[in-house]
């Protein structure tokens, strides 16, 4: 894994998302989302706008910027976490495309979009971002959609419950 050396976060007015070693969110994810609940290694969001089913993971991983300085194993949680949940909000919101991205280019804290899209959406086939302003959610209509998916969240199980024993083998001697 890469070792990077990242600004101190108290300088940083756009609020990095880390703080001395310690997982925390970042404020524009804070401002922008409601908490859904969280998978094994990634806190699940929902950004307030109702116009399309969009839900973001991010990584409970401090200093962490970018997919490469995970280690295999992140990596490997964070691709099987991801494609999971895709398949699962594809399913419940019938979506027809599923688009996933990790910019980060606003909020420098690790974090993966995804985006369930129809033909029939606002921006169809145009991307998301900077097309319409967010139309928010009432209140009713957001739990509703919290609820729906923090019920499925709980039927996650890894791919493989040992990723550490898969990809470090030498590691684990019982002799």
């Amino acid at each position: 894994m890469t070792t990077n050396t990242f600004p101190d976060p108290s300088a940083n007015e756009q609020g990095a998302g880390i703080a001395a070693g310690t997982y925390v969110l970042h404020k524009q994810l804070e401002a922008d989302c409601f908490k859904v609940g969280h998978l094994p290694l990634c806190q699940v969001l929902m950004m307030n706008d109702r116009q399309y089913p969009w839900f973001i993971l991010v990584p409970k991983l401090a200093d962490v910027r970018e997919i490469y300085q995970l280690s295999l194993a992140d990596q490997f949680r964070l691709v099987n976490e991801s494609s999971w949940f895709g398949d699962m909000i594809m399913s419940q919101f019938h979506g027809e495309k599923l688009n996933i991205g990790a910019l980060g280019n606003v909020v420098p804290q690790l974090h993966l979009h995804h985006i369930v899209r129809t033909q029939y959406d606002a921006v169809w086939p145009a991307p998301v971002w900077g097309k319409l302003p967010a139309k928010h959610y009432a209140v009713e209509e957001a739990a509703r959609r919290i609820q729906l998916v923090e019920t499925k969240l709980a039927e996650y199980r890894p791919a493989i419950d040992d990723i550490d024993a898969l990809l470090y083998p030498s590691l684990n001697t019982d002799d």
